[in-house]
């Protein structure tokens, strides 16, 4: 049976365009300037993104992950790193990344290198965690499977026991990562489906622009 809501629903874009001479030559730079358009039009966790990555049989898989800095080599995230995503990157170190800002009609896709930060870095930023988030990242065995709620939250309690009056380390599982991208494309929704793509990409080490059909 066809669903007549969906085929029916219709939303019209168009509030921008995109002119490529007018875009900044870097994309980061340019990504910086989206992501604070974002963040002052209203839109809630603009750092929200989705990470794709890949197994060894070519499966790819996403999930909703957290940018958490932006930097002239590309962006942070931080996770664990035994689970899937974490696994998965350590045999493919690449991967893509998804912003969609439906509040200003804007998408950006990334895809680039994955490496780890300095381990330095990602216990600067572990150290300004709240507290309860910090013992998550000892407690979640991220991805594998656990018998109940009740063990997840016994495990909570004997670390809570663990470190009471103490400060968290980090967990050397848990740190951060950066995708530095070798393509970067900026989408703004067009009217009639005519959407904008602008796409940069790295060619012998240097960004070239070009626009895409939609």
């Amino acid at each position: 049976m066809v669903n007549r809501d969906l085929i029916e629903y219709r939303k019209q874009y168009g509030r921008h365009k995109l002119v490529v001479d007018k875009l900044m030559p870097d994309p980061i730079a340019q990504f910086r300037s989206w992501y604070h358009e974002a963040e002052s039009a209203g839109v809630q966790e603009p750092n929200t993104m989705t990470l794709a990555t890949v197994n060894e049989q070519g499966q790819p898989s996403i999930r909703v992950v957290l940018m958490k800095e932006i930097t002239p080599e590309g962006l942070i995230f931080y996770s664990n790193f035994r689970s899937r995503k974490g696994r998965e990157m350590e045999r493919h170190p690449k991967a893509a990344l998804n912003f969609y800002w439906q509040l200003i009609e804007r998408q950006v896709r990334l895809e680039g290198i994955i490496s780890k930060v300095p381990d330095s870095k990602s216990d600067e930023y572990f150290s300004t965690r709240p507290r309860g988030s910090q013992l998550s990242a000892w407690v979640s065995e991220q991805s594998k499977a656990i018998p109940s709620r009740d063990y997840l939250e016994e495990q909570l309690k004997d670390c809570q026991s663990r470190f009471e009056g103490k400060d968290i380390p980090r967990p050397a599982h848990w740190g951060g990562y950066l995708l530095t991208p070798e393509r970067v494309e900026f989408w703004q929704g067009g009217e009639d489906r005519l959407h904008d793509r602008i796409e940069y990409s790295k060619q012998q080490g240097q960004w070239k622009r070009c626009r895409l059909a939609p």
